[in-house]
C-alpha cells in the first residue's frame, strides 16, 4: 500500500505559438482518501469556475452567455467524473497499486490535467538502475 501521494492540477493551452502548462494548484496528500478529497475539489473547483451560476449576485445581469451547444462540456464532464463512485474507486486503486494517474478533459483551447502519483512509487523509480546502453 502506497501511503503518501503527489497531485497537481494544470491548465494547457496555445500561447505565443507555444503549447504552454500553468499549474493550478499542487498537494502533497498524506493518504489516499485525502488525495481523492483534493482531486475532486479541485474538478470541482475548476468546473465552477467554468461555469458559474449565471443568477450569482456578484454577475451583473446579462454579463454571462451561452456558449454554443457544440461547445464541449467540460464543466459537466469534470462534475460527472466527481460523482461516479466507480470512477473514484478506479482512481484510487490505481493510486494504491502505485500506479500514475492522469485525469484530463479539453475545450477548444486550454485542457485541463489532473495528475496523482504514489510518493514511494517515485521513490523506488528512482533507485531502479538505469537501462540505457552507450552511444557508439
Amino acid at each position: 500500500m502506497h501511503d503518501e501521494f503527489l497531485c497537481h492540477v494544470t491548465a494547457y493551452g496555445v500561447c505565443g505559438g507555444m503549447w504552454v502548462g500553468v499549474p493550478l494548484g499542487t498537494y502533497r496528500a498524506p493518504t489516499l482518501a485525502l488525495a481523492m478529497w483534493w482531486l475532486r475539489d479541485r474538478a470541482s473547483w475548476i468546473a465552477e469556475r467554468l461555469d458559474p451560476d449565471p443568477g450569482a449576485p456578484y454577475f451583473p445581469p446579462n454579463s454571462m452567455a451561452p456558449v454554443a451547444g457544440t461547445t464541449p462540456d467540460v464543466p459537466g464532464l469534470l462534475r460527472a467524473w466527481c460523482g461516479d463512485m466507480a470512477q473514484q474507486d478506479l482512481v484510487a486503486e490505481e493510486l494504491a497499486a502505485g500506479h500514475l494517474v492522469r485525469i484530463a478533459t479539453s475545450d477548444e483551447t486550454t485542457e485541463y490535467e489532473l495528475l496523482a502519483e504514489s510518493v514511494d512509487a517515485l521513490r523506488m523509480q528512482r533507485t531502479l538502475p538505469s537501462l540505457s546502453a552507450p552511444a557508439a
